[in-house]
């Protein structure tokens, strides 16, 4: 119906489209208005904010590794000390992604792949000379490195062998054309290393089947026998592997299988001996797990209602302490010093970009001294302490009785004054991923000069609240999530510092997804909404989709080869429903998306102009998942910041 609609309305609309491209043609924008010569000077600040992320430590002990913007993209950077300047050690126009240094030396593995394109390729980088060379074929995906303990070998995932399947491979660093495949995946779940041990024999293995069905494996690399750790195949646990212990005669691990939160876990390598899991009190999940070189502590962070805490951990004893003087934020990118007495790590706040900070550790495991900070974010002469904070708050959920009461959270940001304020409502992608409270410039650049409040709810399937939540929008539960937006209108209405008469939404991924449902469910009570690169129908994203991905999305969504879960995918698909939607939208894409392809955002825009829906649109020709060059990302946040002023202020 949909298809031959569009077939038919194909030429009346497709003349009266006014395009443009800027950007040396890179960036194509329809039908949306010129932009003010004066808004990228009004908005130039925000744009200009540059964030640091720890990358690993310098062989020497004697700096750390960082990844910052540098002409528009992110590239690898040297800082000597803390404040000290940064000295850039690549200087690629494609973002560096993954950086692992030597075991037991200076060089530097990276990934990078083309546009966007997602087919990351591995290189290695002499940080003394700046000389890099490709390592892998130039064509297939191949990315999740790990070295081994000689420093010699590389472990990698790969799609080289058929392009689909997500298979371990390894190479000698010193004959990169040699290459030898140590686990071929005969099922869609992606298989990537984790560690070797000591001597090199073992190779520690993760499977990851989806959020909910994940496992942990060990292979003989002279036999090639591969053992389950931890995980079955009959019933779904969450489980991620860590790294050998001190003695190489067990492995730590993360956890749910125990029905609680996710917690550490040890398991020994001999067969005849059961795992158990550390003794704790901590009710929140165990978001991050690093062991220090020597193996004697480790460090792990919780996520408490999106909030990071910090943990030393003595690896022989199984017993923790919380370090107290870290700031409320975000903490992540853990990574200890060579010599196992530094442990860095990217903090990121509500009001302060990411940085890198370094705590001390003390005589004991489990013991801190203090946290320095190593590096300070551009900020673009703004003043952070005006920024807005937000505040954690709860709304229920939909179509459950008070037997089975469920309470959404979420964070709202306001601008200073009385209000009522127009409200923009932020829906995470994933969708096993969850809002938390870390550094966003569009926000703040939204409350600050659009006078706008800003709510960022966690709706069910969002992760950090335990397995049963995040399984609440599986397979036919799909539109609950949706339905939860309903319930978060209902709640603006009783705020009275809220105007629920003018609200937005805005998503990215499936966080799109979320806001063309919005539009479908709630085009009375929205105003405008802003679709970055989000599914458009399932059947045929997943059918289009990049092979290697398929069955990780079928875990999720429902296998659209199934009569059953076809025709439902079919139903709720806002292309379908698309006669529903009586609001203006915005939809932004990358023609090189991997995960979720153009065509899902190329069908939409169709059928909106041809019932004459008010649709804006623009594609990067050199973008795939995501805007990541400066000069699109800025065009990008301003062609959406002129979007919101005039549909949802005016």
């Amino acid at each position: 119906m949909i298809a031959a609609l569009l077939m038919a309305s194909c030429t009346a609309w497709a003349s009266d489209v006014q395009r443009r491209t800027v950007n040396g043609g890179q960036l194509s924008l329809e039908d949306i208005p010129e932009i003010p010569v004066d808004l990228a000077d009004t908005l130039n600040r925000y744009q200009s904010v540059r964030a640091n992320s720890l990358l690993e430590w310098a062989y020497d002990g004697g700096g750390i590794y960082i990844k910052t913007r540098f002409n528009g993209v992110n590239q690898v950077h040297l800082v000597s000390e803390p404040g000290a300047a940064r000295h850039q050690l690549t200087f690629f126009d494609e973002p560096v992604r993954e950086v692992t240094r030597q075991s037991n030396g200076p060089l530097l593995a990276f990934t990078m792949d083309r546009g966007g394109s997602a087919f990351d390729q591995i290189y290695l980088l002499d940080p003394r000379d700046g000389n890099t060379r490709l390592l892998t074929d130039g064509k297939s995906l191949n990315n999740r490195m790990v070295w081994d303990r000689s420093g010699k070998q590389l472990a990698f995932r790969s799609t080289r062998r058929n392009g689909q399947s997500n298979d371990i491979w390894v190479m000698d660093i010193d004959e990169p054309g040699k290459y030898r495949i140590l686990h071929q995946a005969t099922d869609g779940a992606l298989w990537k290393p984790v560690s070797f041990s000591d001597e090199g024999r073992h190779l520690l293995i993760q499977q990851y089947g989806g959020i909910t069905d994940s496992r942990i494996h060990i292979q003989d690399l002279e036999s090639g026998e591969m053992r389950e750790l931890v995980g079955h195949p009959d019933y779904e646990t969450s489980n991620v592997a860590i790294g050998f212990d001190r003695s190489n005669e067990g492995v730590f691990f993360i956890s749910n299988q125990r029905g609680r939160a996710a917690e550490i876990g040890w398991v020994p390598l001999a067969d005849d001996e059961p795992f158990r899991f550390v003794s704790s009190n901590i009710s929140w999940d165990v978001t991050e797990f690093e062991l220090s070189p020597d193996r004697k502590r480790g460090a792990f962070v919780t996520n408490e209602d999106g909030i990071s805490q910090l943990y030393l951990f003595d690896t022989k004893h199984h017993r923790y302490q919380r370090v107290r003087n870290t700031q409320i934020g975000v903490i992540s990118d853990l990574k200890f010093s060579p010599d196992s007495r530094n442990l860095g790590m990217t903090l990121s706040t509500s009001r302060t970009p990411s940085d890198v900070f370094v705590l001390e550790l003390g005589r004991w495991a489990t013991s801190s001294g203090k946290l320095i900070r190593w590096t300070f974010s551009d900020v673009g002469g703004l003043d952070t302490g005006n920024f807005a904070q937000p505040k954690l708050f709860h709304f229920p959920a939909p179509g459950l009785t008070e037997d089975t009461r469920l309470y959404i959270p979420g964070f709202v940001y306001v601008p200073p004054g009385k209000g009522p304020f127009p409200v923009v409502i932020w829906i995470h992608g994933g969708p096993e991923s969850q809002f938390r409270p870390s550094f966003n410039s569009s926000v703040q650049m939204w409350i600050d000069k659009l006078g706008v409040a800003v709510i960022a709810p966690n709706v069910r399937g969002s992760l950090g609240y335990g397995r049963s939540f995040l399984s609440m929008d599986d397979g036919m539960h799909r539109e609950d999530s949706v339905r939860d937006i309903g319930a978060l209108l209902d709640w603006i209405e009783g705020v009275r510092e809220l105007d629920s008469s003018r609200v937005a939404v805005f998503g990215a991924s499936y966080g799109g997804y979320m806001a063309l449902a919005s539009a479908v469910h709630y085009s009375d009570r929205l105003v405008a909404a802003v679709d970055r690169a989000g599914i458009s129908n399932f059947v045929t994203y997943l059918e289009n989709t990049q092979d290697y991905r398929r069955d990780l999305r079928r875990f999720e969504y429902g296998d659209e080869r199934d009569p059953e879960m076809r025709a439902f995918l079919q139903s709720i698909s806002p292309l379908n429903n698309v006669d529903k939607i009586s609001i203006p939208l915005l939809i932004v894409q990358g023609q090189n998306d991997p995960v979720v392809p153009v065509s899902e955002s190329e069908q939409m825009v169709q059928a909106l102009r041809a019932r004459g829906q008010p649709v804006w649109y623009m594609n990067a020709r050199n973008e795939g998942h995501g805007y990541e060059k400066k000069e699109n990302r800025d065009i990008y946040q301003q062609v959406t910041f002129m979007f919101l002023k005039e549909f949802l202020l005016d």
